[in-house]
């Protein structure tokens, strides 16, 4: 498959070009600020914006609803981490150079890769968190996917990856947390109620459900309200 990439009229090498062109005519502050944000400051989000996930359900879920919904947001993480490792050997399998090795001319913002480029690990990571997240909340999980996105075109702009490369971790990433949700969720949502019922249920803290007529409105439903978690 290396060898797709090799020839300059390939699609995927000019918009590479097309892309990582925009370092070479951009200030030298701007690419050292896409360089850690593509590196750390994207995945850094995306650990918050988990953690504000669980956070906000904890507190605003119905009682009966809060195991299913934090453990969906567990489940993201854990989704990223066995994207991840189904990576190792397909990287070993593909054996794709990264683009600076095959071509001359990019601006490489980030000196020392040495691994092989499909697929890319940030795109992997950060795509299966974000789907993870929309599977529980809408809201939370576009605007994931929105911060995905855009660590992909950070890696292409930096000239460490291939577009496909970033597509085809936005692909795994993606099955990973959508082929394995039912199961995952049929395991960490009884694990959840257990804590819920522990004296670590701050952890899984929601609120009396509509049954109890407190009065307090409810969010809409979530994606596992409606029959994941079913």
């Amino acid at each position: 498959m290396a060898e797709l990439a090799l020839d300059g009229s390939n699609p995927d090498v000019s918009l590479l070009r097309d892309i990582n062109g925009l370092a070479k005519d951009a200030p030298h502050w701007l690419d050292r600020v896409v360089e850690f944000v593509g590196e750390y400051g994207l995945i850094l989000l995306m650990v918050l914006l988990a953690g504000w996930c669980w956070w906000r359900i904890a507190r605003r879920s119905a009682a009966d609803e809060a195991p299913a919904a934090v453990a969906g947001v567990v489940w993201s993480g854990l989704a990223a981490g066995i994207a991840l490792l189904l990576n190792v050997p397909l990287r070993a399998f593909v054996e794709r150079p990264r683009p600076f090795v095959d071509h001359d001319g990019l601006d490489v913002l980030i000196r020392g890769k040495s691994d092989f480029s499909f697929v890319s690990d940030h795109a992997t990571l950060t795509m299966a968190v974000a789907v993870g997240l929309f599977l529980v909340s809408r809201k939370a999980g576009l605007l994931a996917i929105g911060v995905a996105l855009l660590e992909g075109f950070c890696r292409v702009y930096m000239g460490v990856h291939y577009p496909t490369d970033v597509v085809g971790g936005f692909a795994l990433g993606t099955a990973v947390a959508l082929l394995l949700a039912p199961l995952a969720m049929m395991l960490l949502t009884p694990l959840a109620a257990a804590v819920g019922r522990s004296r670590a249920g701050w952890l899984v803290r929601g609120r009396p459900s509509p049954a109890s007529g407190d009065g307090i409105p409810y969010p809409e439903p979530s994606a596992y309200d409606k029959g994941l978690a079913a």
